[in-house]
């Protein structure tokens, strides 16, 4: 099977919204009126982003789940995508999970794949999201203000369990390792959430690569610090229904685990009841775990107010 064919056979599909999609030298796109556009890219390369173990239908989903994230953390509605596909074979098998999981999330956000590339090579999927939002109403990271609260969605934590369980240092019952296991290889992107945020929200960002480093580039962008409550971060991971998860391996996972892909925001404590309106309308639990402050610091304090060392790191490529 060449280049083409599997272009042909995987992956192409009639124009939905797009002017001109797969086939041509560019794709072509119409913004919508009083909208801007939102761009975002992100690669996933075997061994550093995902285990060769990973189901093919569930990478697929993955690959796209990310780059929505980057979508709902700027607020931004989904519309089209690129992807660039190396592979080290034609595997016809592998195609057809990969792309059925991957055209099953971008139908379920109507977003429209409308080209790319493919090459043989490592294992590398690459993609390039492209999405819209009402001029100005963008959600960016430079916008916290003192006295905002700090927010989280959903749950953090259980990828980072996962990843710890196949490296082998931790034991998880089967029911935990499963539940740790599902989040870490099918992220839910908060989408819905980050357009109902817009005006609600004064800066956001996806957790990607852990709480405390996502939190930080809002904290830098913003010039303002924050005081996270760190009472509130073992009932974050949504295994800890299920296993008593020791204290510090749960602040570890939670605070720096990464590949959690929910959504830390800002907004002032006169927005507590539309944010509860917004977790109740998207079926998403919201956690408060901090307010932001004028001082130039990140400080983590205890059950009793007091300051506990920050000795968690997030992930860095290069680090």
């Amino acid at each position: 099977m060449g280049e083409f064919d599997l272009i042909e056979r995987f992956f192409k599909r009639p124009p939905r919204k797009a002017d001109v999609g797969i086939g041509d030298d560019c794709a072509v796109w119409s913004a919508r009126a009083g909208h801007q556009l939102a761009f975002s890219a992100d690669m996933l390369v075997e061994g550093r982003h995902f285990l060769s173990t990973v189901e093919p239908s569930r990478l697929g989903h993955k690959a796209l789940a990310v780059n929505l994230s980057d979508l709902a953390a700027c607020g931004a509605t989904p519309q089209a995508f690129l992807l660039s596909l190396s592979l080290p074979r034609a595997d016809e098998g592998w195609l057809s999970g990969f792309s059925q999981g991957l055209f099953q999330l971008a139908d379920a956000h109507h977003c429209e794949l409308i080209g790319g590339d493919t090459t043989q090579g490592p294992l590398n999927i690459a993609i390039t999201v492209m999405g819209d939002v009402p001029v100005g109403q963008s959600i960016l990271r430079s916008g916290a203000q003192v006295g905002d609260d700090i927010y989280v969605s959903g749950h953090l934590g259980d990828a980072r369990l996962a990843l710890e369980a196949f490296r082998g240092s931790v034991g998880l019952p089967q029911p935990v390792f499963d539940t740790a296991r599902l989040r870490m290889e099918l992220p839910t992107p908060r989408v819905a959430l980050g357009m109902a945020l817009r005006g609600i929200a004064h800066a956001m960002a996806d957790i990607s690569d852990g709480l405390l480093g996502d939190l930080g580039h809002i904290l830098k962008a913003s010039h303002v610090g924050a005081e996270i409550d760190l009472a509130a971060m073992p009932d974050l991971m949504q295994t800890s229904h299920l296993w008593s998860c020791p204290s510090d391996l749960a602040l570890t996972c939670v605070l720096s685990g990464g590949d959690d892909y929910e959504l830390v925001f800002c907004a002032p404590p006169s927005a507590s009841e539309a944010i509860h309106a917004v977790s109740q309308a998207c079926m998403t639990p919201i956690t408060r775990i901090g307010r932001i402050t004028g001082q130039p610091e990140l400080v983590l304090r205890d059950a009793h107010g007091q300051i506990v060392p920050l000795k968690f790191r997030s992930f860095d490529h290069f680090a």
